[in-house]
């Protein structure tokens, strides 16, 4: 799948960049701005602020869900030996990208990013730096196209050992009639034992006032996790997924997240 398959750019190696309009703001940039990254500009910059001024609740859930993801892929690295992962719907490069964390832990760890936004493809570039010892590599493909995203990432990672699989605000953006449940048992059929799932699920129920809804919606996400063996502290929202600080557990999130080993 030549036209859909980018492999790593090693340090030192000339990068490919987008064309980019320094004059409008990006979404992406504008993330890249509330992450505390470097990729924006001033249009960006200043959009951003605004709506941390209008929305800073919606920042905050930004930020904590990046950090969750931050933790839970060096915990997977540097505290349950996964040397590979398979980051799905991985959106665009910002900071804390899953490989430059894993590789932090772990140099020799492979990462396949997979994302079929056109703009995400438009930048794929950018996130394919890779430690000397590693690789990453980026596929264009849709969540829903198991078959296809398995065959590409097999080009990197070898099924046969254990693989970190990252759903990381991502299952969501599916409707129940394309089956996330489907998408989730699949990839996890496709990696053996010892392998890890990890899922953060927006909650959209969590400002409601009915305690009731805010547990179905839980349950809804936990069931992702059948069959799986759940990491301590299990189900949570993304800022008390094992906090690194104080700071980090006060950022409030409005996503559900949790991982599990398969066994």
């Amino acid at each position: 799948m030549p036209d859909k398959f980018f492999r790593s750019v090693l340090p030192g190696e000339p990068r490919e960049l987008p064309k980019i309009d320094s004059s409008v703001a990006h979404i992406a940039r504008v993330y890249d701005y509330w992450l505390g990254g470097k990729d924006n500009f001033a249009i960006d910059r200043e959009v951003g602020q605004k709506a941390l001024q209008a929305h800073p609740e919606t920042v905050l859930s930004v930020q904590a869900n990046r950090r969750f993801l931050a933790r839970s892929v060096r915990h997977l690295a540097a505290g349950e030996g996964i040397r590979q992962f398979l980051d799905v719907g991985t959106g665009l490069p910002s900071a804390n990208n899953t490989h430059e964390v894993a590789q932090a832990a772990a140099p020799a760890a492979r990462v396949v990013y997979v994302d079929n936004d056109p703009i995400v493809l438009a930048h794929a570039r950018a996130l394919l730096t890779s430690s000397a010892e590693g690789e990453t590599a980026y596929l264009d493909a849709d969540l829903k196209d198991v078959d296809e995203i398995l065959a590409g990432a097999a080009q990197v990672l070898d099924f046969s050992q254990p693989v970190g699989v990252m759903l990381v605000a991502v299952l969501h953006m599916l409707r129940d009639e394309e089956d996330p449940q489907g998408v989730v048992d699949r990839l996890m059929a496709a990696v053996p034992a010892g392998s890890f799932l990890v899922i953060s699920h927006l909650a959209s129920d969590i400002q409601q006032e009915a305690m009731a809804e805010m547990g179905r919606r839980r349950a809804r996400v936990t069931a992702f996790f059948d069959g799986l063996t759940l990491l301590d502290p299990g189900v949570v929202l993304t800022h008390q997924w094992r906090p690194d600080s104080e700071a980090e557990a006060a950022t409030p999130g409005v996503l559900w997240a949790g991982a599990a080993r398969k066994d």
